[in-house]
């Protein structure tokens, strides 16, 4: 049951995405977040004192958000065995995030198919944290290229390994994680005290999840007949190009695949950035690098399912 709970979950997500006005557990914890922030903020002004907020900010949710999750497959179940199952279900669909993050290329894809440079400089805006206004054809390709590439960790492959390890509760913490770092896990001076334990506490979850993606990718590359030797080769060559652990490996496996280059300096909150470069540039990238991403990324993410599927089984017949 537990299996078909994940395929059902992955099946729904890859149908339907996230629609924006359906229920959404990320969206609550979001607004958690926000409320508790806003209240350390008060008590706490001080670096190191910003910095111990984080921590008990970091921990009450996590924690709050996994004995929720529990107790509510808990309640479901005991109430009707099918009803926990659809509730298992439901929580997993929401965790998975494959179909949104190809939807939302796909849109700043379609903009720049219609030469509608403002409309593609503004869906981009709403998946990337840099200034996109003033930035042209290629750089928003590669925007959104590097986007999916680097989501395609926190958005499928970490959930469906943390359901393996610890069932929807802890791949529900995991999320709480991964929203955590996206809402608060800043160098800014803002968000550097209060965010830093977020932000560590990430790079954390994503370390093995990032690591798998390096093979999963180069897998998912030659399914698509994409050039999967770079991919390996690139991806493990340029791992560490990139200011966090974990983001380059999904990004530079990605540039070998499509024989293009990432990264590279960006604008982030008015600041110039300085990124080394990913990949080698054997082509410049092109504007059907972002349905060739969003393939890869769906790929991939079968893939993982259908290894962490088999893992479970393994681990189950042990």
């Amino acid at each position: 049951m537990t299996l078909l709970a994940w395929l059902v979950a992955f099946l729904l997500d890859s149908l339907l995405g996230d629609p924006p006005h359906w229920p959404h557990p990320v969206r609550w914890i979001g607004n958690l977040i926000a409320l508790l922030q806003r209240a350390i903020r008060r008590v706490c002004h001080s670096e190191p004192a910003l910095k111990f907020g984080g921590g008990v900010l970091w921990l009450a949710v996590v924690g709050l958000v996994w004995l929720v999750s529990w107790g509510f497959l808990t309640l479901m179940g005991h109430i009707h065995p099918w009803l926990g199952w659809l509730a298992e279900v439901w929580l997993i669909y929401t965790l998975l995030a494959g179909r949104c993050l190809e939807q939302a290329a796909m849109e700043v894809y379609r903009a720049l198919q219609n030469a509608d440079i403002a409309e593609s400089r503004q869906k981009l805006s709403w998946i990337v944290g840099r200034d996109t206004s003033q930035l042209e054809e290629p750089q928003i390709a590669r925007a959104a290229v590097e986007t999916v590439a680097e989501n395609s960790v926190d958005g499928v492959i970490a959930p469906l390994f943390f359901l393996l390890l610890g069932g929807a509760p802890l791949a529900m913490a995991y999320k709480v994680v991964n929203t955590l770092d996206s809402m608060v896990g800043y160098k800014t001076p803002k968000y550097r005290a209060i965010g830093y334990v977020s932000a560590r506490m990430d790079d954390l979850a994503n370390w093995l999840p990032a690591r798998l993606s390096w093979l999963l990718l180069s897998c998912a590359a030659r399914l698509n007949g994409l050039d999967y030797r770079q991919a390996l080769r690139i991806g493990w060559r340029d791992r560490y190009q990139h200011t966090s652990p974990n983001c380059a490996w999904s990004e530079a496996t990605v540039a070998g695949a499509l024989g293009v280059r990432l990264g590279g300096p960006n604008d982030y909150f008015g600041q110039r950035v300085e990124k080394p470069w990913i990949g080698e540039a054997r082509r410049e990238i092109a504007l059907a690098d972002i349905p060739r991403c969003t393939r890869l990324m769906m790929t991939t993410s079968l893939l993982a399912l259908l290894l962490f599927a088999a893992l479970r089984l393994l681990w189950l017949g042990a």
